[in-house]
């Protein structure tokens, strides 16, 4: 227990090394959200789950009171994800959903522990050539998702656990940011 305690410390100490990613992925929601735009959310297991919360914070409330903000996460949706993955195959679930969904200006957010799931690296690409601002959250390896993301926020951990405790956080701190600087009508200030 020690072990697992002092690990996930570890990877939140760490964070502090993305301050700057992080302001500026709160920046670039903030700017999409702020014009109309909405963030496309997605990511598979615990990355799904991780999707569902941001969107659910952003679309409800995170901690101020304020307008709701539209955000999608592309895991929810059984019958799409069942039919594109009868139809397409499982790597285009989320590609699919974007050209669905997606307009230039709004931003896509990929999630992936390992950094290499090739349905989040395809929602990546397809988010890229369709007009969107991209957002890669990986663990340490994000050498797949790199090329298809304007911003990178790779979280170093020693398992799969910590990397996503460590996405949870990432997550909200872009919530509060992004909360914050809407109710401030200004963008959040970059580090």
């Amino acid at each position: 227990m020690r072990r697992a305690v002092a690990d996930a410390v570890g990877v939140q100490r760490g964070l502090e090394a993305l301050a700057a990613e992080i302001a500026e992925a709160a920046r670039l929601c903030w700017t999409a959200l702020a014009g109309d735009r909405r963030v496309l959310v997605f990511g598979n297991g615990g990355s799904a789950a991780e999707a569902q919360h941001f969107a659910a914070e952003l679309s409800g409330r995170f901690a101020r009171e304020r307008r709701a903000l539209p955000a999608l996460a592309l895991t929810t949706d059984t019958s799409v994800l069942t039919a594109v993955g009868n139809d397409y195959g499982f790597e285009r679930v989320f590609g699919r959903q974007v050209e669905a969904f997606g307009r230039p200006g709004d931003v896509a957010v990929g999630i992936s522990t390992s950094g290499r799931s090739p349905n989040v690296v395809d929602g990546l690409r397809t988010a890229r050539a369709r007009g969107l601002t991209t957002i890669a959250v990986a663990g340490a390896s994000a050498a797949e998702m790199a090329p298809h993301a304007d911003l990178v926020l790779a979280v170093a951990g020693p398992s799969t656990a910590r990397i996503q405790e460590g996405h949870l956080t990432v997550l909200h701190v872009i919530c509060d940011l992004v909360e914050s600087a809407l109710v401030a009508s200004e963008p959040p200030a970059s580090r």
